[in-house]
């Protein structure tokens, strides 16, 4: 992949911002992704990821750190945390921001480490990518908790986005494994990136999968657009 969302954030830290972000996914149209917002204080993030940051304790690792906004928090309130991300970019920024532990790492092939909490936001269920890969990636995640560990994640039920029938179900391509499993892609200063999978888990899926791998799963916190807090 190119790392657009990486360039884009090194392009903001250096202060040549110029363009945003924009994303498509497999059943919706080009959507604005402001770089601004990537950088944002506590005060500026949406109440859900507030109420996970004030919920994460112990020793965190924060994944899909991006520009290491939460790290920041986290570390200005005495935490000791590790932000991870997949983009180079994205960690360079995080690093240059002041994140004291930021390292280039996919959290599936994480090993020698534990940690008290888990955090994954700004759909954090994405990290998962198809729904055939939940309950292995749980299994995974599992082992790099301490006991009495927490995963703290965020995701969305896209029903909203899909036709309701005639009997108040919706209408979803016959090639869509599940509706919430989308292919995603990222714009960047006329450039694109290779797509790739983002899945969006609703409640009862999500719980479903989580009790199956053997965690107990609870709703914390609902937003405003389908959208919710899991523990």
């Amino acid at each position: 992949m190119k790392d657009l969302f990486g360039k884009a954030l090194l392009d903001y830290q250096s202060g040549n911002y110029s363009e945003d972000l924009y994303t498509e996914t497999s059943i919706s149209d080009l959507d604005v992704l402001p770089l601004p917002y990537l950088f944002r204080s506590y005060p500026d993030m949406p109440g859900i990821e507030q109420t996970a940051l004030d919920l994460a304790r112990g020793r965190i690792l924060d994944v899909g750190c991006g520009a290491g906004s939460h790290a920041l928090y986290l570390q200005e309130k005495g935490h000791d945390v590790m932000a991870i991300d997949i983009s180079e970019g994205a960690v360079s920024v995080a690093q240059q921001r002041g994140v004291m532990d930021a390292r280039v790492q996919n959290v599936f092939e994480l090993k020698g480490e534990t940690y008290d909490t888990l955090l994954f936001l700004m759909n954090g269920s994405g990290v998962f990518q198809k729904l055939g890969r939940v309950t292995d990636c749980l299994n995974r995640l599992k082992r790099l908790l301490n006991p009495n560990g927490q995963i703290l994640i965020d995701s969305s039920d896209l029903q909203y986005m899909y036709d309701e029938g005639e009997d108040g179900g919706i209408w979803i391509p016959a090639d869509l494994e599940y509706y919430g499993q989308l292919e995603y892609t990222v714009h960047y200063k006329g450039e694109t990136d290779d797509p790739f999978w983002m899945l969006y888990l609703d409640e009862h899926t999500f719980e479903k999968l989580s009790e199956e791998a053997g965690f107990s799963f609870e709703i914390l916190k609902r937003g405003e657009n389908f959208d919710f807090l899991a523990r």
